[in-house]
């Protein structure tokens, strides 16, 4: 395997390499005032999210991505009195894994770059509103100090200097690779404005993306964007990377959601096309809610022929409890649960496809592009009863990340999502149970077939984001 090789064609193929970020300082920074500015909902608990909940999800990708980084080693981890530094970019003990790759420790290398740092340090400054002398300061620290700084906002953990980025543990969001090019994001929400400026810093001048300089596709505003009134929203160029998949290498979904707008998916169509960089895209338009966010957060793929979906979005309609047949008809009519998909392709523009249903789109995906033999099947969030299916979505029933095909990660606390899986035939095993396993070789992913690896997430949760989100795929395996 090239060392920096990218391609992503499926949401299912062996993984390769990803992008990550650990949470960092800057997490526990947030403070209830300004949660939903920052995007979160709760504060959480940063000592138990590194400590309790993370710290699996790092060793889990070690072990199946890059076990020389980890195997033998886990006692002395585990055991470790130095403050956790193994999971800290900025630390000399880090694990730094070219395959689990840091995103903190991408942006310090970076800034080594005498003339990259001062371009870097006047772009952050001017957005935080910084005074001169402050951007002097940052201008003499080092690449890891900095790069600490740019993501916390503090430089030593008491001083803040300006508000942290806690979202950039949800990598998923800063870009996305399709096939070998990379589509970077426009956030949405102006708390990650800094994140996408660093993003983009790290993807044209770091060696790891070297090769792919020339296709990188960003997006760019409409004419006289800035004339537009606060409630043409439509109108704005809006994307983040949970509401793209690469469902084949010829097939894209886009989401038009709360944070990608219809001008963004626009745009991405008619580059995509005029690259030839895919044949087919599929634009799922979903209700602009909170509850919902990203087309992710509502589905992700299992299996060449499964998925896990919320029941809201399929053909099947949830009964609410007690509810009489005028109720459910009116639940059924409620204009922000429709859903809308309009399939487009290259050679036949002027007349795009339309599908009723999420199951309807997914079942054809199956079946006409990945050549699916057997029955597609349907795991539905909260087991599709009521109101479980809109607890356990809330908390990312529905946001999956597939290490290989049939092997995928999601939370413990989604009970009757597991029992789901475990009615489909699914084997179900924690984290905690798991890692001793891959440890010893008592068992080995390679030889893992059909399972649903159950991690603990009461602190993650709370950030609104499951390990899809926590994601960005640098190289799958072609399926």
């Amino acid at each position: 395997m090239s060392k920096n090789k990218i391609s992503v064609s499926s949401e299912i193929g062996t993984l390769r390499r990803l992008l990550v970020h650990s949470p960092d300082s800057g997490l526990g920074k947030v403070v209830p005032s300004k949660a939903q500015d920052w995007l979160f909902e709760d504060i959480v608990h940063l000592e138990t999210i590194r400590r309790k909940e993370y710290d699996y999800y790092t060793k889990l990708l070690l072990y199946f991505l890059d076990p020389d980084k980890i195997k033998g080693r886990l006692a002395e981890i585990d055991n470790s009195r130095n403050d956790f530094e193994f999971y800290k970019p900025e630390s000399p003990a880090f694990f730094r894994s070219d395959k689990v790759v840091e995103v903190q420790w991408l942006l310090a290398e970076i800034l080594e770059d005498h003339e990259i740092k001062l371009k870097l340090v006047a772009s952050v400054c001017a957005i935080e509103n910084c005074s001169y002398e402050m951007q002097d300061q940052l201008a003499v620290l080092n690449g890891v100090q900095l790069a600490k700084v740019f993501i916390s906002g503090t430089l030593n953990d008491k001083e803040m200097l300006f508000p942290p980025v806690p979202n950039l543990i949800f990598t998923r969001d800063i870009g996305i690779v399709i096939n070998d090019y990379i589509l970077l994001n426009k956030p949405a929400k102006k708390a990650r404005t800094r994140e996408a400026l660093l993003v983009k810093y790290i993807f044209y001048n770091h060696p790891l993306f070297s090769s792919y300089r020339d296709k990188i596709i960003e997006l760019s505003d409409t004419s006289h964007h800035f004339l537009l009134p606060r409630d043409s929203d439509d109108m704005k160029v809006t994307l983040e990377g949970g509401d793209i998949m690469v469902v084949t290498k010829d097939h894209l979904l886009i989401g038009i959601s709360e944070r990608t707008t219809m001008e963004a998916a626009h745009q991405c169509i008619r580059l995509l096309f005029e690259k030839s960089i895919v044949k087919k895209i599929t634009v799922i338009k979903i209700p602009k809610k909170r509850d919902y966010m990203h087309i992710d957060t509502i589905f992700t793929q299992v299996k060449r022929d499964m998925w896990v979906l919320l029941g809201a979005f399929s053909r099947k309609a949830i009964k609410m409890e007690d509810a009489d047949p005028i109720q459910r008809a009116l639940e059924g009519t409620k204009k922000d649960d429709k859903i809308k998909i309009t399939q487009f392709r290259k050679k036949d523009l002027a007349e795009p496809e339309t599908y009723d249903n999420l199951e309807e789109l997914l079942a054809d995906i199956s079946k006409h592009d990945l050549g699916a033999d057997e029955k597609v099947q349907f795991i539905y969030s909260g087991n599709n009863e009521f109101p479980f299916d809109a607890r356990e979505q809330w908390t990312d029933s529905c946001n999956l990340l597939a290490l290989k095909e049939g092997v995928v990660l999601g939370y413990d606390r989604n009970d009757k999502t597991v029992e789901a899986f475990k009615n489909a035939g699914f084997t179900i095993i924690h984290a905690h149970d798991l890692i001793p396993k891959l440890e010893s070789g008592e068992l080995r992913p390679k030889d893992m077939q059909d399972t649903l690896i159950t991690m603990p997430s009461a602190e993650l949760s709370r950030a609104r984001g499951g390990f899809h989100c926590m994601s960005m795929p640098l190289l799958r395996d072609d399926i």
